[in-house]
């Protein structure tokens, strides 16, 4: 762990310290990054600000594995439960965006967060805020425009007719009561 100047605006989001793990400094973390093994594989650099000091922190992640849904992290000099319990609810950060080649229908989170999602007939739903993964597909999270009600897309055919990364738009035909 190194102390380090950054700017978090040029960082990427990558997960939230959810809680610790065990006594010998595992961390619990929700990730939102696409490519959790090897975003968080051993060597790799990771940034937070402690939440009390100020401090921001440079953490080089010693250890990954999963854990149902979260990823479990322990980072190299932190081997207490004392040492990573100041972290809990701090954002995780990340320099570089993974580039991985992706299959036809894949797409990195960052590309999905902040679409806007549309019917048919043009009417806007909303737009989405975050990614689930909780089985088989994954779950878009959109805010509904005008309110601060969630709707839960499934990221299947028969839902998702088109995204459009560059024009930031999705398609849908919504089953029923899925709206």
């Amino acid at each position: 762990m190194k102390e380090k100047k950054h700017e978090t605006a040029e960082l990427l989001r990558v997960g939230t310290i959810v809680n610790t793990h065990g006594i010998r400094g595992e961390v619990r973390v929700l990730s939102i990054t696409d490519f959790p093994e090897e975003r968080y594989g051993a060597g790799n650099l990771l940034y937070l600000t402690h939440p009390q000091t100020k401090q921001e922190l440079e953490l080089t992640v010693e250890s990954q594995r999963t854990h149902k849904q979260f990823q479990l992290l322990k980072f190299h000099g932190l081997d207490r439960i004392e040492d990573v319990e100041g972290f809990k609810g701090c954002p995780l950060y990340a320099k570089e965006l993974l580039h991985n080649a992706l299959e036809d229908g894949e797409f990195y989170f960052s590309d999905i967060i902040g679409c806007r999602v549309e019917l048919e007939d043009g009417t806007i739903i909303g737009t989405v805020k975050s990614i689930l993964q909780p089985g088989a597909n994954d779950v878009w999270v959109v805010e509904e425009v005008g309110s601060r009600r969630e709707i839960l897309i499934p990221y299947i055919d028969p839902v998702v007719k088109q995204v459009n990364v560059e024009e930031k738009r999705i398609l849908i035909v919504p089953m029923e009561g899925l709206l």
